[in-house]
This record gives structure tokens, C-alpha cells and sequence, in this order.
């Protein structure tokens, strides 16, 4: 697998992450470690997790594989702190509990550092300066390498990474974390752009649109998918729509003429996009994640690219466009 560097950094990681985000829950410790050994056989180095997937059951999974499987020298792990699900505030970027929150995902990880360390969420409750203190801090002590976002607003990122390259001595931020697909594509009016400017690599997470960009639900919801989970059926559900539906068929329209699966079409479309370093794949089995990794072969040809740029194209106006 091709490898790029994340952001304005030396870090090099597989232009395709493995996601974590059902282990622990919707798929099981040898299924898990069967889509590691398969992510791991394509080439792949990049794995990502968070503290919230599964309560935490996810990055203990991946700590428990990464034990016996792989030398820890070899994989790139990410994870992200700064979601309190349930809870009144439901994000909460202070230092007291992100770092707390490191010091828990490095003890479940069984690791002593991460190689990316990403604030899961914007918090409007705390100073911005007091959230990009405590990755400076993280990376100071040697516990985190490089440091990220993941769900920031154009404006909130450009904020956070001008902040950090305003000072000698503070820890730039070389990635943001946003979904991004056929489906999704809002980041492409403020937040890609902003990364572009000041050094910050795309990792989109659902790259294949929460599943649905498969072709999977083209006639119904099959039991054994997340529509079907009762952790996943509104995360899924908002994509299964009139407008989705005709993009879905455009891809598979696509895919049907290259001779490839449209999960490969839809994955290729976004790792390619301008400032893309790492979409993230989440599968719930192995045999899923083998398919979506035979897009490493595929490069779109211009026609069809622009053909799904024009029925996906998100909309554009004032402020993004002025004439």
C-alpha cells in the first residue's frame, strides 16, 4: 500500500486507516483480528480508535491484538479524546479530562505513547487556548508524537491551527478527522480549504457513507447490517434517502462499468480528493474490508470522477463563492 505524509509532518502513513469503531461491540475479538491481519497483509499502518468507541472496549481490543500480532514499532495507532456520551456536556476539550483521557487510552492500548492524538470534538465551553495547551502538553512528555482534530468547523480550524503555529515550541496540528464522502461532502465549502493553507492532512472517517455508498441498501436493509443494529440504525438511516439513493446508483453505474464492487469507486473517489491523506475504513467483517482494500488498484478515470463530482456536488454560495 502507497504511503503519504500526514500533513506538514514526516509522519508516513498508508493513504488507507483501519477504524476501530464497532470492535469491541458489533464485531468480536477474532473478528477483529481478522481485519487486522487483512489490513496489515495489504500493507496498511494507520489504525484509529477513540476512548467512547464501545465505552473504551474497542481501544482494549486493539491493545490486546497489537500484544501478540504486530511489534509496536510497526503500526501507527490514533486515537481521540474529548466525548462524554450521556452526559449534559456532551463534549468536554478541558486539559483536566483530555489528559485524563490519554492516560486512560494509552492504559487500555497498553501502550506508552500514541503516534496521533486527536480532540474528538469542538468544545465551546472551554478556551480553545486551554484545549491546544494540553496536546502540547501530550506531546512534551512523550505520550502522544502528533496531534490532531476531528469534527472542527472551517473557522475553529483555522483557528486551532494558526494557534499553534503562532509560538516556537507549540506542537502543529498535522491532521483533522472529518467525515467526508460522496454523501458528505459540507467539508469541501470551508474545512478542507482551511487544512489545505495551514498544513493539515484529511483523514475522512466513513468514507463509504456510513456503509450505504456499498449498494447494500439498494433494495432494503439486510438483518445483518448496522441500518439493522440498534447502535447504528440513525447513523446509518440519515443517508437512506431519495437524493442518496440517486447517487448510489451513479456509483454503481460506475462500478458496473470498470468491473469493480462500488465500495471500491466511492472509496477511490475520496482517497483522491485534494488534501486527502487516509480515509478510515470501518467493516464489520474481514471479508468486507478485503473489498474495500482492492481500491488501492484503482484510479478513476477523469469522466467518471467528474460525473460524481457533478450528482454529489454539495452547494456553494456566499460567503465560499463571491464573484
Amino acid at each position: 500500500m502507497q504511503q503519504r505524509p500526514l500533513g506538514r509532518s514526516g509522519l508516513a502513513v498508508s493513504r488507507l486507516a483501519l477504524g476501530t469503531m464497532t470492535w469491541g461491540r458489533d464485531t468480536d475479538a477474532d473478528d477483529a483480528a481478522a481485519q487486522l491481519k487483512t489490513f496489515l497483509d495489504a500493507g496498511g499502518n494507520l489504525l484509529d480508535s477513540a476512548d467512547v468507541y464501545a465505552d473504551g472496549d474497542a481501544e482494549e481490543v486493539l491493545g490486546r491484538l497489537l500484544g501478540g500480532m504486530v511489534p509496536r514499532d510497526e503500526v501507527l495507532i490514533a486515537t481521540k479524546t474529548g466525548l462524554r456520551p450521556g452526559r449534559q456536556r456532551r463534549r468536554d476539550a478541558s486539559r483536566a479530562h483530555l489528559l485524563a483521557g490519554l492516560e486512560a487510552s494509552l492504559f487500555r492500548l497498553g501502550t506508552d505513547h500514541v503516534d496521533l492524538w486527536q480532540v474528538h470534538g469542538y468544545d465551546p465551553d472551554t478556551p480553545l487556548e486551554e484545549t491546544m495547551s494540553a496536546l502540547d502538553q501530550a506531546v512534551s512528555a512523550g505520550k502522544a508524537r502528533y496531534v490532531g482534530i476531528s469534527n472542527f468547523a472551517g473557522w475553529h480550524t483555522a483557528r486551532a491551527a494558526t494557534s499553534q503555529l503562532a509560538w516556537p515550541g507549540r506542537s502543529p496540528l498535522v491532521s483533522a478527522q472529518v467525515e467526508y464522502s460522496l454523501l458528505e461532502r459540507g467539508v469541501e465549502r470551508e474545512v478542507a480549504p482551511a487544512c489545505r493553507a495551514l498544513g493539515l492532512g484529511l483523514l475522512p472517517w466513513s468514507p463509504l457513507g456510513r456503509g450505504v455508498l456499498t449498494g447494500k441498501y439498494r433494495a432494503g436493509v439486510p438483518a445483518d447490517s448496522r441500518a439493522a443494529s440498534p447502535h447504528f440504525e440513525h447513523f446509518v438511516g440519515v443517508y437512506l434517502d431519495p437524493r442518496c439513493a440517486g447517487i448510489v446508483e451513479s456509483v454503481a453505474t460506475a462500478a458496473d462499468g470498470l468491473g469493480v464492487s462500488p465500495a471500491e469507486v466511492a472509496l477511490a473517489w475520496v482517497r483522491d480528493r485534494p488534501g486527502v491523506i487516509a480515509p478510515v475504513l470501518g467493516a464489520r467483517t474481514a471479508g468486507q474490508l478485503l473489498g474495500a482494500l482492492r481500491a488501492e488498484d484503482l484510479t478513476l478515470p477523469a469522466e467518471i470522477r467528474h460525473a460524481l463530482d457533478d450528482v454529489s456536488a454539495p452547494t456553494f454560495g456566499y460567503p465560499e463563492r463571491q464573484a
